[in-house]
């Protein structure tokens, strides 16, 4: 049964960090993009961060641009989302998902696993 599960959420100043990490079990994840994408109350799910299967290519929402960085490590089946500078439209309820192909991609109808999400609040 394949499985994400997210963690490192939780509640943080403005300007403060946080770094997310989505740990897969049930297959390997190395031969697939994966990505972050975020839910905040009362909006539509929202594209974060996506990373190529080889961590050859990066994309950004232009809203994270320069503060976020995502990362993976196909050893070990994590991905991770280093988020600095946080603001308080930052918060959301953050999920990783796995894509169905090799290369990145901000189109959430490209991934196929989800995690179940964890709660990051920014205060200000």
């Amino acid at each position: 049964q394949v499985q994400l599960v997210e963690s490192g959420g939780g509640l943080v100043q403005a300007g403060g960090s946080l770094r997310l990490s989505c740990a897969a079990s049930g297959r390997t994840f190395s031969r697939n993009a994966m990505g972050w994408f975020r839910q905040a109350p009362g909006k539509e799910r929202e594209f974060v961060a996506a990373i190529s299967w080889s961590s050859g290519s990066e994309y950004y929402a232009d809203s994270v641009k320069g503060r976020f960085t995502i990362s993976r490590d196909n050893a070990k089946n994590t991905l991770s989302l280093q988020m600095n500078s946080l603001e308080p439209e930052d918060t959301a309820v953050y999920y990783c998902a796995t894509a169905r192909g090799t290369i990145a991609t901000i189109w959430a109808n490209r991934y196929d696993y989800w995690g179940q999400g964890t709660q990051v609040t920014v205060s200000s």
